[in-house]
């Protein structure tokens, strides 16, 4: 079982950040309080990066398969570690 960690933080908001949070963290808002709220942007903000990352390998993968067979070209383990070195 993976042992997690919770770490406490504190973060200033002034003028219209702090209104935005509030209007969002209230009765009539999306959020309960502004702990869930961050929690929520955090792991948006997260998946948002893993996408983008994702969205960039898979157009890496399909430019290199659509390369012509010639394009290719045999590496050995040494090659492509001294290729990735630079």
């Amino acid at each position: 079982m993976a042992r997690t960690t919770t770490t406490t933080m504190t973060v200033r908001l002034s003028g219209p950040l702090s209104d935005f949070v509030a209007a969002n963290v209230s009765e009539h808002g999306a959020y309960e309080n502004v702990s869930e709220y961050v929690r929520d942007l955090i792991r948006r903000d997260k998946e948002r990066t893993e996408k983008e990352a994702f969205e960039r390998l898979k157009a890496e993968l399909t430019h290199a398969f659509a390369a012509p067979e010639s394009a290719y070209k045999p590496l050995t383990a040494a090659d492509v570690i001294a290729r990735n070195r630079t």
